[in-house]
């Protein structure tokens, strides 16, 4: 089939390798002009190095091309673009073409995951028939352009349109289960990336193996207190995009979040950190979604509000974890 990416960052392009290498039909835009240029000079990614793009895949300026009879339209920008780009593109989006979120995050105001945010603007522009999936789980891109296993879940309300998805991504590299829960795996997808931030900043701080485990075991119980109260499904957490999504973000070297935690570990300012991973760290575009919906919601999010205090409020990362330590005594099952 024809499928078309949205969004040539590292993610977007590992994407369209391996769809290509499935032996579809690839068309993958950007709206960085100079970013197709290099892509189609280079056959290259420079966050992929090595990695040989195949010739079949088309890298285009031109969105219309792009979307032009694509069975799939696959989002790919980081989270904050997905919106500017769903808008670029719904002029030439059909009714009888699936809509694949792979961006992780929640947009900040309106709260919504970004399936919400495509089908809101594609509702502005008169599009309502589109069924949309999320495509979600552990899966750093470095590791997919390379062929090494991985699995993830395809969520969508439209189980028809999820295990066209699946079908569409699956070989003998990628492992594609399908899921109902769309919010649940969207608010797993976006809310590890601050448990990875907090992960980064105990390694910055010179802790070990076992602060690490302690930050992914109660953030998980973090996110999953949020997913419960706001409807999710509960065993969602235990899956593929909670708990497995987690590990990977938290502990890989991979992991961007990972990395600008561990700065913020070390001393470095937010911005500062930033500049210095290159890209686009999802944790801290979460963070005010976050603190939003744990206030609207009701619910205590001790890791999550120590890491919004330690970006935006320039807290003591020391003093974070002290914070943390010495909170009143509870019981682990306490909800």
């Amino acid at each position: 089939m024809k499928i078309a990416i949205l969004g040539t960052g590292t993610w977007g392009t590992a994407l369209a390798r391996m769809l290509a290498n499935n032996e579809h039909e690839v068309y993958a835009w950007s709206a960085l002009s100079e970013e197709i240029d290099m892509l189609n000079s280079k056959r290259e990614h420079v966050n992929l190095p090595g990695v040989e793009l195949p010739k079949a895949i088309v890298f285009t300026k031109n969105i219309d091309e792009a979307c032009k009879n694509a069975e799939l339209i696959v989002f790919s920008t980081p989270s904050v673009y997905i919106r500017s780009t769903v808008a670029a593109a719904a002029p030439f989006i059909t009714g009888d073409q699936i809509l694949v979120d792979v961006a992780k995050g929640i947009e900040p105001n309106s709260h919504l995951t970004m399936t919400q945010v495509i089908h809101d603007e594609l509702s502005k522009h008169g599009k309502l028939e589109n069924s949309i999936v999320a495509l979600s789980g552990p899966s750093h891109a470095e590791e997919v352009s390379r062929d090494l296993p991985t699995t993830i879940v395809a969520a969508s309300s439209d189980m028809a349109a999820a295990e066209k998805a699946q079908d569409a991504f699956t070989n003998d590299c990628m492992r594609v289960y399908t899921h109902f829960d769309v919010e649940g795996v969207e608010l797993c997808g976006a809310l590890k990336n601050i448990m990875a931030l907090a992960c980064g900043v105990s390694s910055g701080l010179g802790f070990g193996d076992n602060t690490r485990a302690a930050l992914i075991t109660r953030g998980l119980a973090e996110i999953k207190r949020l997913g419960v109260r706001m409807g999710c499904d509960e065993s969602t957490f235990s899956g593929l995009a909670g708990m497995g999504d987690l590990i990977v973000t938290a502990t890989s070297e991979h992991s961007r979040n990972n990395r600008c935690g561990k700065l913020l570990g070390q001393g470095l300012s937010a911005e500062e950190a930033i500049k210095e991973v290159g890209m686009v760290v999802e944790g801290i575009n979460a963070l005010p979604a976050a603190m939003q919906l744990k206030e609207e919601y009701g619910v205590e999010m001790p890791i999550t509000e120590r890491v919004n205090d330690v970006v935006f409020n320039g807290m003591d990362p020391k003093q974070a974890v002290m914070w943390l330590m010495t909170r009143d005594k509870r019981s682990e099952l306490d909800n």
